[in-house]
């Protein structure tokens, strides 16, 4: 199985997380299926990914200025994006990570998370449900960095080798144009003749720049990376409803379902098939789940990546849109707006050939408080680099 080698993983996180005097400890996460059958080839060979790492860096633990690495593993949350359980487990180094949560307790020594969180500086987690939001409100309480990995596999190693510097040039740009934005007016074409319309209301909210390194305290992310991202405004202020208001077309597997968005919320859904039916009992179902939640900017698309089913990875390669939670964004919705801490969730929809063909971006234009406006984007392609 292809991996990195401890002198890429070295370089890697000499790369990601610049060296701080306070860096005592890295830990490496994985969850482990709490259900046999919700388990895959791909989660399996994460689990040994991340156990790989554990045996490459505990030796070299010294090479990164560190006292020890170790590796964690807990019982899977069941959605992405869901908070992380009181306990983890922390591993012995060459002992495979199990693949029942079941047998953690027999392998491992249970540890709670809030101890893990205070007594460690850097974190890694290569995991099948993301912990982006989790982590990254537990890294602004404990002061921790943390680069979240779900679904991370082998073939996202070429976006791990990329120009990171000219990455960072990129998204700043974005950022600088973001945050200035009151609004963003999105218009797409769906199958060469229907057209949308999506206005986002981004007053009251500043961007983050994903650029894959992580130099100061407090801060989590994704890696590979490569976005800016922004949480639309959702109505939180007295007397000010969220403007954000449109049509979203979406292309689901071979079907296309069409959102009616009021005050950055979806209402309705129109469109075809079985993707219909369920988006629709998804909407009564978890009402937040219509939230929208993130207006993201990929740029790895120009650095000539291509998709591998990952969302990980997929969502940095162009525009996309979230549903669900936001207040790891520093957005308002969190999981207590949803049913139960499994149906938490943040989903982005990607708007790219690959992925949505049917859909095209035909532009966004973004408008600055001064009145003025810029198209950023055009035919899926940026005007701004």
């Amino acid at each position: 199985m292809e991996n990195l080698s401890a002198a890429e993983l070295i370089q890697l996180i000499r790369s990601v997380f610049p060296a701080r005097d306070e860096d005592r400890r890295l830990a490496i996460l994985a969850d482990v299926p709490r259900a046999a059958d919700a388990d895959n080839e791909d989660w399996r060979r994460r689990r040994r990914i991340a156990g790989d790492w554990l045996v490459a860096l505990a030796p070299r633990a010294a090479d990164l200025g560190l006292e020890e690495v170790v590796l964690v593993a807990y019982p899977d949350v069941g959605s992405n994006n869901a908070d992380l359980p009181e306990d983890g487990f922390r591993l012995p180094v060459h002992t495979p990570v199990p693949d029942a949560a079941a047998e953690l307790d027999g392998v491992g020594d249970r540890v709670p998370f809030a101890d893990i969180f205070a007594g460690t500086q850097l974190f890694l987690a290569p995991t099948e449900y993301s912990t982006t939001a989790p982590l990254k409100n537990a890294a602004r309480q404990y002061g921790f960095r943390a680069a979240t990995m779900p679904g991370f596999s082998p073939r996202m190693l070429p976006a791990l080798r990329i120009d990171y510097t000219e990455v960072n040039r990129r998204v700043q740009l974005l950022k600088e144009r973001l945050d200035r934005a009151q609004w963003a007016d999105v218009h797409f074409l769906v199958d060469d003749r229907d057209e949308h319309r999506l206005f986002f209301d981004l007053r009251w909210r500043s961007a983050h720049a994903s650029s894959g390194r992580f130099p100061d305290q407090g801060v989590a992310g994704n890696l590979p990376s490569g976005e800016t991202y922004i949480v639309p405004y959702e109505g939180e202020r007295d007397e000010e409803p969220s403007r954000t208001c449109g049509t979203l077309p979406v292309q689901i597997g071979a079907e296309l379902v069409v959102f009616t968005i009021e005050e950055n919320r979806a209402v309705a859904v129109t469109g075809e098939g079985e993707t219909l039916r369920r988006e629709r009992a998804h909407l009564l179902r978890e009402p937040a789940y219509g939230n929208m939640a993130e207006v993201g900017f990929g740029i790895l698309g120009d650095f000539g990546l291509e998709p591998i089913g990952e969302i990980l990875l997929d969502e940095k390669l162009g525009f996309h849109i979230a549903f669900g939670r936001s207040d790891h964004f520093g957005g308002m919705v969190g999981p207590g707006d949803f049913s139960s801490p499994q149906a938490v969730i943040h989903l982005d929809q990607i708007y790219i050939p690959a992925t949505q063909p049917r859909v095209l971006v035909t532009a966004i234009e973004l408008g600055y408080e001064d009145e003025s406006g810029e198209i950023i984007l055009e035919d899926g392609e940026y005007l701004v680099f």
